[in-house]
Parts: structure tokens; C-alpha cells; sequence
């Protein structure tokens, strides 16, 4: 369940630019392939920070569909727990792309509320390898997280450039008003 709240708690949605596996919050989110075994970008800095002991757990899982997500230990991480969802593959926006990735980001938050965690760190799933615009699939993390905002202590998006991270900082600011 989630976190029992009052109206007066102020809750954050923090936007940073930082190493996703130094982060100090309940739970680490990977943009994962469908293997879940490591690739390449926040995927392999996760398992590469987590240690072996995550891959050994992740081949006992049988991998995980898109738009899909697990739970995982966080082994090597400061995150006690980590987040796997795997992101849809851009192909130009009209084979249900912008579905998948808002199903990405539920089923994380849905995760991480039954398994009773208070705080979330997201990167920009889909962006890197897979190439969704990083514009479009920062509205979509802004809309879902702003769904959940009430819910967790801290949600925080975890950018690779200040650029991307001044992206997420408009949407916010713009979905205020």
C-alpha cells in the first residue's frame, strides 16, 4: 500500500542530473531490454554497479515483455531495490509507442506502492538506445508522475544532461499552472 498522507505534506518531484546507481531512495528504475541481462546506458551502468549477483537473478526471471516491469534486489546498489521495465523502441510514434512507455512508468509506481516503497528514481526510459524523442517521453514521465505525486515521499527524474534535465523542468513547471 501506499504512504499515509496528509494535504499538508508537500511532495517533490526532484529533476536531477546524476549516476541513477548513487542515488539514496527506495527504489532505482532500469531501462532494461527484454532479456533484462545488461546492455548498454543506465541498463548496463545498474547491473554493472549491482554486481554479478543482479545478472544471476535476472536469468532466473525469464525476462519481461514491453511495457512490462519487475522487482529485484538492488545487490551492489545504495538503492535497496531496483525496477526493471523495458521501454518500446521508437518507429516513428504510430505503433502504440507513447502506450507502452506510460504503461512502463504505471507499472513501476504500481510496483513500487505494493511493495510499500517511499521514494523512486526514473531515468528517461526509452531515450538512449531505443531513440523515443526525449521531449515527447519526458511528457509522458511528467504526466504519470504528477498521477502519483501524492503517493511517494520523492519521485525523482534522473537525467543524463542538464539539457534533458531543463526539459523536465518546463513540463513541471508548465503542468502548475
Amino acid at each position: 500500500m501506499g504512504l499515509d498522507v496528509s494535504q499538508e505534506d508537500v511532495w517533490l518531484i526532484d529533476v536531477m542530473v546524476a549516476d541513477i546507481t548513487t542515488l539514496d531512495v527506495s527504489v532505482v528504475v532500469n531501462a532494461a531490454n527484454e532479456t533484462l541481462l545488461g546492455g548498454e546506458g543506465v541498463d548496463g551502468a545498474i547491473h554493472q554497479a549491482a554486481g554479478p549477483g543482479l545478472k544471476t537473478y535476472c536469468a532466473k526471471l525469464g525476462g519481461c515483455r514491453t511495457g512490462a516491469a519487475c522487482l529485484t534486489p538492488g545487490f551492489g546498489l545504495v538503492s535497496a531495490w531496483i525496477i526493471h521495465t523495458v521501454g518500446p523502441v521508437w518507429k516513428g510514434g504510430s505503433t502504440g509507442e507513447a502506450a507502452l512507455l506510460r504503461c512502463c512508468y504505471e507499472n513501476c509506481f504500481a510496483l513500487a506502492l505494493d511493495a510499500g516503497l517511499a521514494s523512486i528514481a526514473f531515468p528517461a526510459i526509452s531515450t538512449g538506445a531505443f531513440g523515443y524523442p526525449k521531449v515527447d517521453a519526458a511528457a509522458i514521465a511528467v504526466s504519470v508522475m504528477r498521477q502519483h505525486q501524492g503517493q511517494f515521499e520523492r519521485i525523482v527524474a534522473c537525467c543524463f544532461s542538464e539539457s534533458d534535465a531543463q526539459d523536465y523542468r518546463v513540463l513541471l513547471a508548465d503542468s502548475c499552472v
